[in-house]
């Protein structure tokens, strides 16, 4: 097997009237790892769906090892040896390491020859630069050893051309530095070729070769990364020179500022009747951003769901601003309690409506959008909605369109902008950026900063370890349902926060002392 090199010349693909794809032509040289970087809609996905077969290019040509190939569907793409892991696993948790790689060839035999199999792929793991233990459940890995597996299946399948889609999205520092060090190895091994879609610009210089940036559906450059920085390829997907995120220095904490979130020993169950929150007690102060880190699956969700009144909790309480709060709709409307949870249009709106109307689900039976009896006053209900468009930069500026025809950066922003559309105490943030585009970030970062400097308390539990040490004050980090770490972010060490994410246990009298010293 040896690398597979890719080039599409004139790379097009319409929707309608609509041109999602353009006239791109990139060159990814066999053996090297070639990050793909855009705004969400540039025609990063358009472009990778063309080339794996699940909606074909209806202009221009792939060539592989300079061979002009027709690639119709997805299995027209893995004949060719071109694979693709995607952002989110594609594994089978209730079977074990061999069961998947075996149910990944998709054509079995009725009567399966274990002892011949098992032979098979002990083989195959011994050629590996890394291998997983074969009769292990994979409900039992860790995020690191699941993404390893989807490469394993991959390199199983002998693809010589590998897609991979944001790879380190649900990985600890420490599991992303190594899958992706094991994908650069692989490829400078001229074992495979890599194109990876990622919005980190720390992983194209730490782990790319070369980098290519799509803009409005064509190409706005591509250069060798050594050759390039950060500021440029901002430009590049931007149009403008590099978006500054966070804006001006802060104002410290107070330390007499109030509390305005405060957690006392809460346990929360799971869906699975087991328990997820563990007698967690947190507290933030007026004014403070408090991070969460954590590795998805550690209790965060369901913290954040009775937080918000969508879980109840089993035990504890939940204190805003002095007052006790069990997260009834009056309680958050009285106390000023406000959220961005993850996937708002899936938990925080409904689709088919207008964005006017889910920017008023709020307070339509309020005074200000209510005419005489129980009628919404529509008039005054889009008025505001065009004020809040306008503040917020939501795009297209068009209050009565359905704001499932969004995309995902202007659904966060019509949601923040009703979250925020008056003064706010405590604003609740979960994963507010995942998978967004760096303009889109820098807005939304932005309103969260802002919002802290108006005096609100923060809790931003995220997955992204850079969003948190670039916003929060104080990070906290979430394993089996408890916080087994503390610090200050800007003295927190990415190495020390991976550890715990990873589920190390704390240990020692000193670092249970600074543990209470930062709650």
């Amino acid at each position: 097997m040896a690398a597979l090199s890719l080039a599409t010349i004139g790379a097009g693909k319409s929707f309608g009237s609509f041109r999602a794809l353009d006239d791109v032509s990139i060159k990814v040289a066999a053996g090297t790892v070639h990050a793909l970087l855009g705004e969400n809609g540039a025609g990063k996905s358009t472009l990778v769906k063309g080339l794996i077969g699940y909606s074909p290019l209806d202009q221009g040509a792939i060539l592989l090892d300079g061979r002009e190939c027709a690639i119709g569907s997805p299995r027209d793409a893995h004949a060719l040896g071109i694979g693709m892991v995607y952002q989110h696993f594609t594994l089978a948790p209730g079977l074990t390491v061999a069961e998947n790689l075996l149910l990944a060839r998709g054509h079995l035999p009725w009567r399966i020859s274990w002892k011949k199999e098992r032979a098979a792929l002990e083989a195959f793991m011994d050629t590996m630069p890394f291998r997983l233990a074969l009769g292990s459940m994979v409900s039992g890995l860790s995020a690191g050893e699941k993404q390893k597996l989807e490469l394993l299946k991959q390199l199983y399948l002998q693809r010589r051309f590998l897609i991979l889609d944001e790879p380190t999205s649900v990985l600890t520092p420490q599991e992303a530095e190594e899958v992706l060090g094991l994908v650069r190895d692989l490829a400078h091994r001229d074992a495979l070729t890599v194109l990876m879609i990622t919005h980190k610009f720390q992983e194209v210089t730490a782990f790319a070769d070369d980098v290519t940036v799509l803009r409005k559906g064509r190409m706005a450059g591509q250069a060798r990364v050594a050759d390039t920085s950060p500021d440029e390829l901002a430009a590049w997907m931007m149009g403008q020179g590099r978006v500054v995120v966070a804006g001006a220095a802060r104002k410290p904490v107070a330390t007499d500022a109030p509390v305005g979130l405060d957690v006392q020993k809460l346990c929360v169950g799971s869906d699975r009747g087991t328990e997820a929150v563990g007698g967690l007690s947190l507290q933030v102060r007026r004014g403070e951003i408090v991070g969460i880190a954590g590795i998805s699956g550690n209790g965060q969700k369901e913290l954040v769901e009775a937080l918000l009144g969508q879980r109840k909790a089993t035990s504890g309480a939940i204190v805003v601003n002095g007052a006790p709060y069990r997260a009834t709709r009056a309680e958050m409307q009285a106390q000023k309690v406000f959220c961005l949870p993850e996937e708002p249009l899936h938990n925080a709106c409904i689709a088919g409506m207008s964005v006017a109307e889910n920017m008023a689900l709020r307070d339509f039976d309020s005074a200000a959008l209510r005419l005489p009896g129980w009628r919404i006053n529509r008039a005054a209900m889009r008025e505001r909605a065009d004020k809040l468009i306008a503040a917020f930069n939501v795009k297209p500026a068009a209050p009565d369109r359905p704001i499932g025809t969004l995309s995902g950066g202007n659904v966060q922003r019509a949601v923040l902008a009703r979250e925020l559309a008056e003064s706010v105490t405590v604003l609740i943030a979960a994963n507010p950026v995942f998978g967004l585009d760096f303009a889109a970030v820098a807005d939304i970062h932005a309103r969260i900063v802002a919002a802290r400097e108006q005096g609100a308390a923060v809790l931003l539990v995220s997955e992204d370890l850079d969003e948190l040490l670039e916003l929060a004050d104080r990070i906290v980090v979430m394993a089996n349902g408890a916080i087994v770490h503390a610090s200050d972010a800007g003295s927190s060490d990415r190495a020390t926060l991976g550890r715990h994410m990873a589920g190390h246990a704390v240990a020692g009298t000193a670092a249970k002392a600074g543990l209470k010293e930062a709650a």
